[in-house]
């Protein structure tokens, strides 16, 4: 890759742990703070500046960087948190979680297809606090034995039921007063409805489950049909 000179590196004014990266040609980038110096995750780039090494990270790769550009009304994920993350694949989103946490929070990440986690593991490889666990989200009593209590249970899985699936894993596993995010796929649902009825029957499926709805949003034009909700548990 070219080098790009970084002009300059900003804390975002309203999510904590997440940078502005300006560059010479420009262009401002979304970016975390590296944990890993000097590794890429999925062919990102990687910004030096003043000692420290941030990461890009890309809303047309990961749906949560796509809810922050989208202006979701907060980032709870913070450090120190400790994250139940549903449908981890490769471990893009993941990785710029781990950034996010640091060294003191941990990222259990659940993964069902073994292909996939082959790459989550070299992943986890270079961050300690990521703990790969590879599993259907369908049935958490089966990693119940690793998860501890979670402060943020984050979802992004294909699955038809996906909103009852984040029911099941907040019974178990997420603190009252915890956080959801969850990136609801209208296709991976129902592809013969219109994307705003899913969204309903998923959101209601929450609330009927103790959450609390605190933002939608849509997350087009980085992922056509999809919502990231942001929700709080108060079961």
């Amino acid at each position: 890759m070219g080098v790009i000179e970084v002009l300059d590196v900003k804390p975002h004014e309203k999510y904590s742990s997440v940078y502005l990266v300006e560059l010479e040609d420009g262009s401002v980038k979304l970016a975390t703070r590296n944990l890993a110096p000097g590794k890429r995750v999925y062919g990102e780039r990687l910004y030096p500046y003043e000692g420290v090494e941030y990461r890009e990270w890309n809303p047309y790769r990961s749906k949560l960087a796509g809810a922050l550009v989208k202006g979701i009304e907060s980032l709870v994920i913070t450090v120190g948190s400790k994250v139940l993350y549903l449908g981890a694949g490769s471990g893009t989103t993941p990785s710029h979680v781990s950034d996010l946490v640091t060294e003191s929070g941990s990222v259990y990440a659940v993964e069902f297809a073994p292909r996939v986690i082959r790459d989550l593991l070299r992943v986890c490889e270079d961050r300690k606090n990521m703990i790969p666990i590879l599993n259907d989200a369908r049935f958490p009593q089966r990693y119940a034995h690793i998860v501890t209590l979670a402060d943020v249970l984050y979802a992004d899985v294909a699955q038809p039921e996906q909103a009852a699936i984040v029911n099941m894993n907040a019974k178990h596993f997420l603190k009252r007063d915890g956080y959801l995010y969850l990136a609801i796929k209208s296709r991976s649902i129902d592809v013969t409805k219109e994307p705003d009825e899913i969204y309903r029957r998923e959101i209601e499926t929450l609330t009927q489950g103790g959450f609390e709805i605190i933002d939608v949003v849509h997350l087009d034009p980085f992922d056509k049909d999809h919502v990231m909700v942001l929700a709080r548990y108060r079961k």
